[in-house]
């Protein structure tokens, strides 16, 4: 795919680059949690996502004027309205995709739908339109010259991972064959940029504690997290200069969670059940308490990603009682739709840990956005995890994956919300 008129306007200079664009002047590190919190597009969500409230009057201080500061990475600021961004509907867009398939060869099998025979390619050009304002194109150039002599970090699960895969493919375009690269050393991924002197990294932490599915052959059913553990995988994200996390889907196993107290190394072992918004709240704690210990809030930037949804259900939208995202090739129209895969007091758990803490972290709300999108999963147009029997060959609907997103696809809107917070606050 070609570069874009405002590739070709950029500069070798990143500084150069920039003193095109005004500085952004924005709240202060608390404020920057995100004033996007709220995603109030239908009634049935709009408890859930009410965050906004706790970034400007945590119980524990009374309310004071906020200062303006700068925000790391931000070269300009987007309309001072009320627009928010994770609230809007898809629109057609034949400018879409932003790269094709077969131009990024960094694409795992589990995403690559398109060579895996998927027919159809209307989920392809589908573009994410907020109510009131626009976002910015994502400028591949622009993000490069972002990151030039830095690190960025996705850290999480699978979902995570596919996000990672996105941005890779959206800055492989503009960069020469001999000025890249992609190394992979099991539990973590790095992709440099070399005439930038960048990294693009993620790492396998589908807990962001340590667990029992830590390994590279993860598929574990029986599922444990240890207590107190964030620094265990903590250390191999010290000197990043822009994280980006997220967990839920593997927490989402029933309504209780085993917790080790002590180590996996004990013989007898100090195990205990938790409800699972319990255990998820442990996990969210300990990420703001490293945030807080770790990162400087003057030099970088810390995001958090919400549920992504899955469709594994049909009848959630009118479907087939039986059905899943099989065969679906067209998203949800009714704006007030919520499955019931996306548990809300997961999210009032975030909100509840998030108030009691003064930690700059940019929510990505992505998960209603994304709940309209039944049309965008790999389905069976992936590699799957294991060689398939003649009675799942039979029936297709048996290893459909209504988890995981083609690429392609839904993740890269996930990545240009991420640019567009990271650059136009």
């Amino acid at each position: 795919m070609q570069k874009t008129a405002g590739d070709n306007l950029m500069s070798s200079s990143h500084s150069s680059y920039l003193k095109h664009f005004s500085p952004l002047y924005s709240y202060s590190p608390l404020l920057s949690v995100s004033p996007y919190f709220t995603a109030q597009t239908s009634p049935a969500t709009s408890i859930a996502y009410n965050i906004t409230r706790i970034i400007i009057s945590p119980q524990t201080k009374p309310y004071q004027q906020p200062t303006r500061k700068h925000l790391p990475f931000a070269i300009g600021e987007a309309n001072r309205g009320s627009c928010d961004v994770f609230s809007g509907r898809w629109v057609r867009d034949n400018g879409r995709p932003l790269y094709e398939e077969r131009e990024c060869p960094y694409i795992e099998p589990q995403w690559r739908c398109e060579e895996r025979g998927r027919p159809d390619k209307e989920y392809l050009h589908w573009r994410w339109q907020p109510n009131g304002c626009s976002t910015p194109r994502f400028n591949a150039t622009l993000m490069l010259e972002t990151l030039r002599g830095k690190r960025m970090m996705f850290v999480g699960d699978s979902l995570n991972r596919g996000q990672f895969l996105s941005m890779v493919c959206l800055l492989n375009r503009v960069l020469p064959e001999t000025a890249k690269s992609l190394e992979n050393f099991g539990t973590s991924v790095v992709f440099t940029a070399k005439d930038y002197n960048a990294t693009v990294e993620f790492y396998w932490a589908p807990f962001l504690l340590e667990s029992n599915s830590d390994a590279v052959i993860h598929r574990i059913s029986d599922r444990i997290v240890r207590k107190g553990s964030i620094d265990k995988h903590g250390e191999h994200w010290k000197g990043v200069d822009v994280i980006v996390f997220n967990t839920y889907l593997w927490w989402m196993t029933g309504f209780e969670f085993k917790i080790l107290r002590g180590s996996f190394d004990d013989d007898e072992k100090d195990i205990v059940l938790l409800p699972t918004e319990e255990a998820y709240r442990m996990a969210i704690d300990s990420m703001l308490r490293w945030v807080k210990k770790n990162m400087n809030p003057e030099r970088t930037r810390v995001f958090f990603m919400s549920m992504s949804p899955t469709h594994e259900k049909s009848v959630d939208w009118g479907g087939n009682p039986k059905g899943s995202c099989y065969n679906e090739t067209t998203m949800i129209e009714d704006p007030t739709y919520w499955g019931s895969d996306c548990r809300k007091n997961i999210m009032h758990v975030i909100e509840e840990v998030l108030s009691k803490f003064e930690v700059p972290v940019t929510f990505l709300n992505i998960t209603q956005l994304s709940s309209y999108r039944k049309d965008a999963h790999t389905s069976i147009y992936r590699r799957p995890w294991k060689p398939l029997t003649p009675e799942e060959l039979a029936n297709p609907m048996s290893y459909t994956d209504c988890v995981h997103w083609c690429l392609p696809g839904l993740q890269d809107t996930w990545n240009e919300l991420l640019y567009s917070k990271l650059l136009y606050p």
